[in-house]
């Protein structure tokens, strides 16, 4: 039996964990009768690893060369932390492979010590890749590409895990981003489908 891939396996889980059916109002202002939580799925143990290696193998499908990895704390955070160890586990079966560091991306620059506003990996011209959980208007993945210009690096591509298709946001990240690809791991409604399959099982 073929085992499903690291991206199938995490799919079913957010599927599982992550998504709601029901009324709801998003960040944006606008209400929705779904809503996706990736944060209950990429804070998961297991959730965490896949989630790893999925992003990291979308970017090697993608061929997408780049030094690190980052995002706007704090959707972002097990994403970066997650994709960089997946690099560290691959660099270990696979010798030579290319590390990914990591880097976050505070909200608005710390009012004491150095005042920086990206922690960790920040190296003028390096080629980074920026990552977000769910993708709606973009706001927040055009706030770390910003971000992540300022500080001279750049954007080889933007990865978000669930997009939404709605609000804008592909067209907003894509001009934020300029040449950079934006490729996402899943659409909205490939969670809804999962999520309502498990449930037609659960009822069989």
């Amino acid at each position: 039996m073929t085992t499903p891939t690291h991206a199938r396996q995490l799919l079913c889980l957010l599927a599982r964990t992550s998504f709601k059916l029901g009324q709801f109002k998003l960040s944006s202002g606008a209400t929705s009768d779904y809503y996706i939580d990736c944060r209950t799925t990429t804070l998961h143990a297991e959730g965490g690893r896949l989630t790893g290696h999925a992003i990291l193998e979308l970017l090697e499908a993608n061929h997408i060369d780049a030094e690190a990895v980052g995002g706007l704390t704090m959707g972002a955070d097990p994403l970066v932390s997650n994709v960089a160890t997946a690099s560290a586990w691959r660099a270990q079966q696979h010798p030579g492979a290319p590390l990914l560091h990591g880097f976050l991306v505070r909200k608005a620059e710390k009012a004491h010590g150095t005042g920086r506003r990206i922690e960790g990996f920040c190296r003028p011209g390096a080629r980074v890749v920026i990552v977000d959980d769910v993708c709606t208007t973009g706001a927040s993945t055009i706030n770390a590409i910003e971000a992540a210009k300022e500080a001279g690096m750049t954007v080889a591509a933007v990865v978000c895990i669930v997009e939404r298709e709605e609000a804008n946001g592909r067209p907003a990240v894509e001009s934020a981003a300029g040449s950079a690809p934006f490729l996402r791991l899943f659409s909205a409604n490939d969670v809804r489908a999962e999520h309502v399959k498990q449930l037609d099982t659960a009822k069989a």
